[in-house]
């Protein structure tokens, strides 16, 4: 079933009068982009770097928010919205974000008004996988896997700007299901505040799917999040972020379960050699690595450089390259006009 069907079958059955608008509607207008905060942002991202100056001095800081709000108090907001939404589905990735959502939820409503839900399909790394399900065990959750058939989707494979949104859909459409069978009113994810103001295709899903953000509405972001994650003990607090594979192949180039398997085992491979975060971009033929500027070094020095060209090349790229501009996250949005992002937020 490609993405289209979801959608109408979803609004088809949506009771809420606000989602009673068919899809063909939704796809021929112009969504309203989610606002950039405006000065909000602005002191988020001072107090972004503030909390880094702080983790650097090894100083821990109990308030992160300047001029906004204690960080005690988007907690206590937070639990707050959780407790208004009662029992809940939590679209669960085992990331940094939705490890403190699924905690945050089981410690305001209990383990038995969660259900947590992870989308597995091959763009889904394993050591992801684990993590996930090892960290939801450590919680004191047991996590239902759903079988996502995205590929199957045209609208996806095509890896056009909105393919996250169409991923999302797949995902969103199938929790609904799940919602209404266990009689159950909300679906949560864990997209934090930082992500609103950000190119994020999958906020305009959970927008159609009515799927809540509990963390953008407690305006926490992600540098409150690790920082609150510390404090649970959550062993995410300080893990790399880690998009779905999909998010490295180059956009126009077609997702394949081929493709996926290459990006997960040259990214294994780099990790196993002690890089911590960083992106291999695949563009067909060519593997651009990404690390951070102080690894280039390591990265081109022998034999580290021919072991990675003998690796990649047997999973079958032709070409090696590392990136001088080293590791930035999303870095292939750069190559999406401003018209394009807006279309598709």
């Amino acid at each position: 079933m490609n993405t289209t069907s979801v959608l109408t079958n979803h609004y088809e059955k949506k009771q809420n009068p606000g989602h009673k608008q068919n899809y063909a509607k939704q796809t021929q207008s112009n969504f309203t982009p989610i606002p950039a905060y405006g000065t909000i942002n602005l002191v988020r991202r001072c107090s972004s770097t503030v909390e880094h100056s702080f983790r650097k001095a090894g100083v821990e800081s109990s308030i992160l928010s300047i001029g906004l709000v204690d960080i005690d108090d988007k907690y206590n907001s937070l639990k707050e919205i959780l407790n208004s939404l009662g029992k809940v589905v939590i679209a669960y990735s085992g990331g940094v974000d939705s490890t403190f959502l699924l905690k945050a939820a089981v410690d305001t409503l209990g383990a038995e008004n969660v259900s947590a839900c992870i989308g597995i399909s091959p763009s889904l790394a394993q050591s992801q996988k684990k993590q996930a399900l090892d960290m939801a065990e450590t919680i004191g959750v047991k996590v239902r896997q759903i079988q996502l058939h995205e590929l199957e989707d045209i609208n996806y494979s095509a890896n056009k700007a909105d393919r996250c949104f169409h991923c999302k859909s797949h995902l969103y459409g199938l929790l609904t299901k799940i919602a209404e069978e266990g009689n159950i009113d909300n679906i949560i994810c864990g997209s934090n505040f930082d992500d609103a103001a950000d190119y994020r295709p999958g906020n305009r899903a959970a927008e159609v799917f009515g799927v809540h953000s509990p963390l953008i509405e407690a305006k926490l972001n992600k540098n409150d999040i690790r920082h609150l994650s510390r404090q649970l003990n959550l062993a995410t607090a300080d893990v790399p972020a880690s998009p779905c594979l999909a998010s490295r192949v180059s956009y126009g180039l077609e997702i394949t379960e081929e493709n996926l398997k290459q990006v997960e085992q040259a990214e294994e491979f780099l990790r196993e050699r002690g890089f911590v975060e960083f992106r291999v971009r695949h563009h067909g033929d060519i593997a651009r690595i990404e690390v951070h500027i102080d690894d280039i070094e390591k990265i081109t020095a022998e034999p580290m450089r021919q072991k990675i060209i003998e690796k990649f090349k047997s999973l079958g790229f032709k070409y090696v390259t590392a990136d001088l501009q080293g590791f930035r996250s999303g870095s292939l949005n750069d190559s999406l006009t401003k018209e394009e992002k807006q279309r598709n937020i």
